[in-house]
């Protein structure tokens, strides 16, 4: 099972190292990016969950008067 996903997975990144310099970019642009942007906001989210479950922020503990 795993070798025909290995195998299949070679023969992708054999065709993405020799593709065309604009392809490459086309495709980083297309589906690298967008994975970085969601990662980075389920981070974002996360740090925020555990911020509000360990204490208030500092803003918190002085109200604006």
């Amino acid at each position: 099972m795993f070798n025909g996903l290995a195998d299949w997975w070679d023969g992708v990144e054999l065709w993405l190292a020799q593709a065309w310099f604009p392809v490459q970019f086309v495709l980083v642009m297309v589906v690298v990016v967008p994975l970085c942007l969601l990662a980075a906001w389920a981070i974002d989210k996360l740090v925020g969950r555990f911020a509000r479950w360990f204490g208030p922020a500092r803003d918190d503990d002085n109200p604006p008067s």
